[in-house]
């Protein structure tokens, strides 16, 4: 046999390691797996030998993941999540003409694209879609994905961006919240409750500047990690926020939320459509790409 071909893991005695490293118990492995415990001692003693490490240590009547059994778990979980996934994709494709997998940003994928995503399968019956939520750039060979819509500067590494849009954010309140606090000028949000993004903290403080507003309170406030998270904070009245108007074009169009001033602010960074280099003759993919393009500023 292929040297090579040796160091290929065996799916199913990377299963076997996986469950009795969750259950802690060769016997509870092998009921969940329908083995005998004999069978799954036999392959968790095969991986041991093909990888050369002692994966579990034996105590009393338990059995306990070992240094090296600890290492090696997230990497045996990865792996199997990924074969999972390849066998659905594979099954997927094989009831359609095509597929395509889309990565997108959580809440631009929950809030933009999804309310518009039928527009596209509707022109495409035949099509079938995954989409995965992805933060940040990723490797399109080990990811898999046809395409990803990116945040940032225009700098994907092995991949390609084309501009889809700029982000314009608007000061945005509840109705009742506007009312009840009698704002007129942007000074008045001086002290007033504020609502940040964990990851971007100096939203606030760059409005203010930008609107001539001198203030010591501009980081103040209750923090959300996912503009959806302060979408609905804002929404029941909890405080201010600074939000991309692409994100609330429903809210808006409703008066759920009401911009509080005419001062947009722009920042430094856009969206990008992403495209792996190696799959430029992707068809489905370019086709899904221009229909993005044509979205963009088109009413729900």
């Amino acid at each position: 046999m292929d040297s090579r071909r040796r160091l290929i893991p065996d799916i199913v005695t990377l299963q076997a390691f996986e469950c009795a490293a969750r259950h802690g118990n060769f016997t509870r492995a092998a009921e969940e797996l329908n083995l005998t415990q004999s069978a799954v001692s036999r392959q968790i003693s095969d991986l041991e030998a093909q990888t050369g490490m002692q994966l579990f240590e034996r105590i009393r009547r338990r059995v306990v993941l070992s240094e090296a059994g600890r290492k090696f778990l997230p990497d045996v979980r990865r792996l199997l999540q990924q074969s999972e996934q390849l066998m659905v994709r594979a099954v997927s494709a094989g009831t359609s003409h095509a597929s395509l997998s889309i990565a997108t940003l959580p809440t631009f994928g929950s809030r933009w694209l999804m309310p518009r995503l039928h527009n596209f399968l509707t022109a495409n019956p035949q099509t079938t879609i995954t989409v995965g939520s992805r933060s940040h750039p990723f490797d399109f060979d080990e990811e898999g994905f046809d395409l990803a819509i990116h945040y940032g500067q225009p700098v994907w590494a092995h991949g390609t961006c084309t501009f889809l849009c700029d982000e314009v954010i608007v000061p945005v309140a509840s109705p009742a919240l506007l009312t009840s606090n009698g704002i007129t000028a942007p000074q008045d949000l001086a002290d007033k409750p504020l609502l940040h993004l964990t990851t971007r903290p100096k939203l606030w403080t760059e409005w203010m500047e930008m609107n001539g507003v001198i203030t010591q309170h501009a980081y103040r406030g209750s923090r959300f990690d996912q503009f959806s998270m302060i979408i609905e904070a804002a929404i029941s009245g909890i405080g201010f926020a600074l939000l991309p108007k692409y994100l609330i074009e429903a809210e808006l169009a409703s008066e759920r939320l009401i911009i509080a001033f005419d001062a947009p602010l722009q920042t430094d960074k856009s969206y990008y459509v992403a495209l792996p280099e190696g799959r430029q003759d992707n068809m489905l993919a370019r086709a899904f790409q221009s229909w993005l393009l044509e979205q963009v500023g088109k009413p729900l």
